[in-house]
């Protein structure tokens, strides 16, 4: 495949900071896929022109997350084609830069997408939203129903591609794949026929396909599937349309399923601890579930599973967190809560952002919440709201954050911040 020349405009704002690497974020929420970071002294205050390590003006438009491996950093984009015009022939593709400087390193075109065979996405999505994961020198990036990709992170060279699994989505693209052993394994919550895929890693040929059955009558979601173990055993949970599904990851065998009626259009990425799952039902009207797990977890588990429910201020899009005995949540219009993990009691519902799409951050004791304005928040966890700051970018930001080293990254429409120097 041909590098895109044009695939990324640099602009730094120079500076420099030892770079205390702590942990790779390697995927969506990071090495646990939970939002969790292990670092300390991440920055509490920034600004457009405060803290700002150096920033790197990104074209086109994506919004996926950063990831880090090592001192590198990838990103994916849809960049329009000879013409910025709304609407043109795009390059669907992947970059990697240098964690230290911004410095763009490589690029890489994948897919070319015309736009006359492009379904229409909704307002808050992008061509390019799912996050790449990373393993073992090798970066997946997938784009949804328009072709998944893996290339050598450190060449970008192009090891396998396949487009050979589309489907009809509504709004575009969204979810995120994870690994499981030697297979990479994503949703395709289409409009119809929604099913969960696994392709072997090293070819990319599909491994086994399973139908998305439930009583939901719209089937399109986003969500992104996390792996965990229960007792020895790996599961891989995948919410959809109507139902959360826990699979056998090597066989795509349902192992336990739990029922939440007809909500659609799921986004948040699940979240496990204390032996509960964490799962948001999605739109009109989306609850948050709290889902006990154990080695007995068999068939239909709905009525005999559930520990608690929570209805009021659950978010549609941005995943929850779980730090100490607490789980955390925004909802889309910037109420932050605290609640008991395990018993549901909420501690406190307190208005935080403005709308907000991007997933909670906790590191250090703080969560670190953006809004679509690009405002970031800092609060002190705890069962008491404690406000540390307040920090506005004044750009469009839906992206989730990362974390490299000590320092934050954050992607709006145009660009990518590296936040530290606190």
């Amino acid at each position: 495949m041909i590098c895109c020349a044009r695939f990324l405009t640099v602009g730094l704002l120079l500076g420099g900071c030892p770079l205390g690497w702590a942990e790779d974020w390697t995927e969506f929420r990071g090495p646990t896929g939970q939002g969790v970071s292990s670092a300390v002294g991440l920055p509490v205050e920034w600004g457009a022109n405060k803290n700002v390590v150096w920033k790197v003006e990104v074209p086109g438009l994506g919004w996926s997350s950063p990831v880090v491996a090592g001192e590198r950093i990838y990103l994916t984009s849809a960049v329009p084609k000879g013409s910025e015009r709304p609407g043109a022939d795009r390059e669907l593709g992947v970059m990697a830069l240098d964690a230290a400087s911004g410095k763009v390193i490589w690029q890489k075109t994948l897919f070319e997408q015309k736009d006359s065979e492009v379904p229409k996405i909704h307002q808050k999505n992008s061509h390019a939203s799912p996050t790449p994961i990373f393993e073992a020198g090798r970066l997946y990036a997938h784009f949804g129903h328009m072709g998944t990709a893996c290339v050598d992170a450190e060449s970008g060279d192009v090891i396998w591609l396949t487009r050979e699994h589309g489907y009809a989505p509504v709004h575009g693209n969204g979810g995120s794949p994870v690994i499981a052993g030697d297979l990479l394994i994503f949703n395709a919550d289409a409009a119809q026929d929604p099913a969960v895929i696994a392709l072997e890693k090293e070819t990319g040929k599909l491994r086994w396909k399973v139908k998305r059955e439930s009583e939901a009558k719209r089937k399109f979601s986003f969500c992104t599937p996390l792996l965990i173990e229960v007792g020895g055993v790996k599961q891989l949970i995948t919410p959809g349309s109507g139902v959360v599904q826990a699979l056998d990851p090597k066989s795509g065998e349902e192992l336990w399923r739990v029922g939440y009626d007809q909500g659609y259009s799921v986004v948040p990425r699940p979240v496990f601890a204390e032996g509960l799952l964490f799962v948001c039902t999605g739109y009109d009207k989306p609850g948050l579930l709290a889902i006990r797990v154990d080695e007995k977890s068999k068939g239909d588990v709905t009525k005999s599973h559930l520990a608690w429910r929570l209805d009021k201020f659950v978010p549609h899009n941005p995943s929850v967190v779980v730090v100490g005995s607490e789980l955390y949540c925004v909802a889309d219009n910037g109420v932050l809560s605290c609640v008991d993990a395990k018993s549901g009691k909420v501690h406190y519902q307190e208005r935080c952002t403005g709308p907000s799409s991007s997933s909670i951050l906790a590191a250090d004791g703080k969560l670190f919440l953006l809004d679509e304005r690009g405002q970031g928040c800092v609060v002190q966890a705890g069962t008491r709201f404690k406000l540390l700051a307040t920090n506005a970018m004044d750009e469009r930001c839906l992206a989730s954050y990362a974390v490299v080293g000590k320092d934050l990254l954050l992607r709006t429409a145009e660009r990518l911040y590296r936040l530290g120097g606190n």
